[in-house]
């Protein structure tokens, strides 16, 4: 439900610390009317949702609430944060087994109680699981979305801004493919103010190089392993961009970000959620814009699809 000019009931189902630091990024933002918090754990829903509560005194006001999946009734949006964590030295698609569990359990609740809802899904492996998600939900295309590779596109934008020495938010570069290890960088079309990466000089005479670049990209692409051996998990970037994705739904920006949803025949995928550069706005993901690539990056994207779509039939 939408109120008040874009404000609207948002529903956060998973009040770990993907979920919990989401919640509070939503809190700051003014941007909901409401925010209902669900976990299996109930205790740890309604803790969260006083603690959340006692800084409304600094915000605008917003009514928080934790309850069961009934409570998301009416929400505009569902952010699913539930599941297993991932732990040091286990891989995103480690978690599959588990959390596809989770899924099976949860998405037919949120859609029982908010059919009207735009599902937006965090738990990893993202890409799998919002595929999953959509054929479990049975809803138009694009009501299913999930954070995909929003998260990678803003370290790589962080990151080579970092080496050019220019605000990253000028950097326009993306990650399409796998929130994960089959990742693909599109440097074909990465750009500052316009110029091609390959073109571009920084201010200190800092320019592209295919070596620099790759490690870039490779630290780009293992940050969650190195954060997560340094603190146990992630989660503060995220709920940022979980945030970005909830804005555009609400507003209806028609944002331009790299959420994954199911394709239909983008560079020969289908059957699989990837991540490509998508509109977001009221509707979910509105429309997939498939980017060109060169002959190298759409070989990678293809055989990104394939290895996601193995390991779904391992587990099936």
């Amino acid at each position: 439900m939408l109120v008040e000019g874009g404000r609207g009931r948002v529903g956060i189902v998973g009040t770990g610390m993907v979920g919990a630091s989401f919640a509070y990024a939503l809190l700051q933002s003014g941007l909901a009317s409401e925010m209902v918090l669900v976990d299996r754990d109930q205790a740890r829903a309604e803790g969260e949702a006083m603690d959340l509560a006692h800084g409304m005194a600094f915000l605008r006001p917003m009514r928080i609430a934790a309850g069961g999946f009934d409570a998301l009734a009416g929400c505009a949006v569902v952010v699913v944060c539930a599941g297993a964590n991932q732990r040091p030295g286990e891989t995103r698609l480690d978690l599959l087994a588990k959390n596809l569990a989770v899924f099976e359990d949860v998405v037919p609740k949120i859609v029982a109680a908010a059919p009207g809802a735009i599902i937006v899904v965090a738990t990893n492996p993202v890409d799998i699981l919002t595929e999953v998600a959509a054929e479990l939900a049975g809803l138009p295309a694009g009501r299913v979305l999930g954070s995909g590779t929003t998260l990678d596109t803003a370290r790589l934008r962080y990151n080579l801004g970092d080496w050019f020495e220019v605000d990253p938010r000028s950097v326009h570069a993306w990650i399409v493919a796998e929130h994960g290890d089959t990742a693909v960088p599109v440097w074909s079309r990465a750009n500052v103010a316009g110029m091609p990466l390959r073109d571009f000089v920084g201010p200190t005479g800092r320019e592209f190089d295919q070596a620099t670049m790759d490690a870039i990209f490779a630290r780009t692409r293992d940050a969650a392993y190195e954060i997560i051996r340094r603190k146990s998990s992630t989660y503060y970037a995220i709920g940022i961009a979980l945030l970005a994705v909830v804005e555009a739904v609400l507003r209806n920006q028609r944002t331009v970000l790299t959420v994954c949803s199911p394709l239909a025949g983008q560079f020969g995928v289908s059957g699989m959620a990837l991540s490509l550069p998508t509109i977001v706005g009221r509707a979910g993901a509105e429309e997939i814009i498939a980017i060109p690539l060169d002959d190298a990056e759409q070989g990678a994207f293809r055989r990104s699809a394939e290895a996601l779509k193995q390991w779904l039939a391992a587990v099936r």
